[in-house]
């Protein structure tokens, strides 16, 4: 157990304050029992290490553990918390949770047994907190994390603060927004940087290689995240990744599973799950019509990757009409319902209707559509039902 809190205490030491992000605001740490789930590269393990060096000192009182040390192959999670507790330990984030065998059942177990502990844990955004064999839906608040937004993305680069906006502010008052954000900054100046590697914040560490580790965080989720999740066989890996190359050069479009299903060699039954299982660790987007509903299991009306810089390191040539569509659905769909419109692009909360385009796009083809608009791309400040593309960067 020393070596886990040296180990503990050395994270603590390097661990930076200077950039948090504004998610750990969002998350009420009051609550006794907290999961953070969200894929790989989107900063789990600062989150917690900034909030312990924001909010603790390094004493017995916390500790910060991986499952993925080599200390859990031969002690149980629930022994080292226990232990923990009985000499006064009060608070403990535990990263990685998915990579120990009975997580959720230990976790319940600490609920139960240790009325004074409060715990936070991380895990894989495959997780279903629901769908683990205990019950933990009553005992564990969980949140789910995204990547950077371009608005933090902004704060990052620049150092100045940025409001956020709720879908219904940027509709209304667009004009008006857009005037007051560049007065502070220019944002195109910054778009295309966000949409080739401002997703992940790991870019900070290094932009150049920032390509690289992406390839290697892929190839993570897809040998190792997803198989063990799903009970997939090492023999059916070599398809999901063929699933998602074939996906990757072709989004977005409407899938022909019969095509897509001859062109894998994966079964129909097979792909549906795939294609769940590639949305669920965030590698996908999956756009439904709306009334099949978003959980449907029934053919996606068109499938994306999940955010730009997916796009710029999977496809082989990046078309800007994509680009354009899996931008705004990637920073819509974390507060929002997003759904295909028969009219539009898309159709988002129910009400609203986009239209995505250039700086040239034409109103024709929602002319009859009531509260419907135009995102265009490459316009600094929009007009009427005109509103700039990048805008929609600053809804969290």
């Amino acid at each position: 157990m020393q070596r886990l809190y040296s180990q503990f205490y050395e994270k603590y030491a390097v661990v930076q304050t200077q950039q948090v992000r504004d998610f750990m605001h969002t998350i009420d740490w009051d609550n006794r029992f907290i999961g953070i789930k969200g894929s790989r590269g989107i900063g789990k393990t600062t989150l917690l290490l900034q909030y312990i060096r924001l909010n603790f000192k390094p004493d017995k009182s916390v500790l910060y553990v991986s499952l993925d040390h080599l200390y859990f192959l031969e002690n149980t999670l629930y022994d080292l918390v226990s232990d923990f507790y009985k000499k006064g330990g009060l608070f403990i984030a535990i990263d990685e949770v998915h990579k120990y065998p009975n997580w959720a059942i230990e976790i319940k177990n600490m609920y139960d047994d240790m009325p004074h502990l409060r715990l936070v844990f991380t895990g894989s955004s495959l997780l279903h907190i629901q769908q683990a064999k205990a019950d933990l839906s009553r005992r564990v608040v969980v949140y789910s994390m995204p990547g950077l937004s371009f608005r933090e993305f902004l704060q990052f680069e620049t150092k100045i603060n940025l409001d956020t906006y709720t879908l219904k502010d940027i509709v209304a008052n667009h004009i008006a927004i857009s005037i007051a954000i560049t007065q502070k900054i220019k944002p195109l100046h910054y778009f295309d940087e966000y949409l080739n590697y401002g997703y992940y914040p790991f870019y900070i560490e290094n932009k150049k290689a920032f390509h690289q580790k992406l390839s290697e965080i892929l190839l993570t989720v897809l040998e190792v995240d997803i198989p063990q999740y799903a009970s997939i066989q090492v023999s059916n890996i070599v398809m999901l990744k063929k699933l998602l190359a074939v996906i990757s050069n072709s989004v977005p479009f409407k899938p022909n599973m019969n095509s897509i299903s001859e062109r894998t060699g994966i079964s129909l039954n097979t792909m549906k799950n795939y294609l769940n299982l590639l949305n669920d660790a965030q590698l996908l987007q999956l756009l439904y019509v709306e009334d099949k509903g978003i959980n449907s299991l029934g053919k996606p009306e068109k499938i994306y990757l999940n955010n730009p810089n997916l796009m710029f390191n999977l496809v082989k040539e990046v078309d800007k009409g994509n680009l354009r569509e899996t931008f705004f659905f990637n920073q819509l769909n974390y507060k929002n319902t997003v759904f295909a419109s028969q009219s539009a692009d898309f159709k988002v909360a129910g009400v609203y209707e986009f239209e995505l385009g250039g700086r040239n796009k034409k109103q024709k083809q929602i002319k009859d559509s009531k509260n419907a608009f135009i995102v265009k791309d490459h316009i600094e400040i929009g007009t009427d039902i005109n509103i700039p593309l990048w805008l929609f960067g600053f809804l969290y």
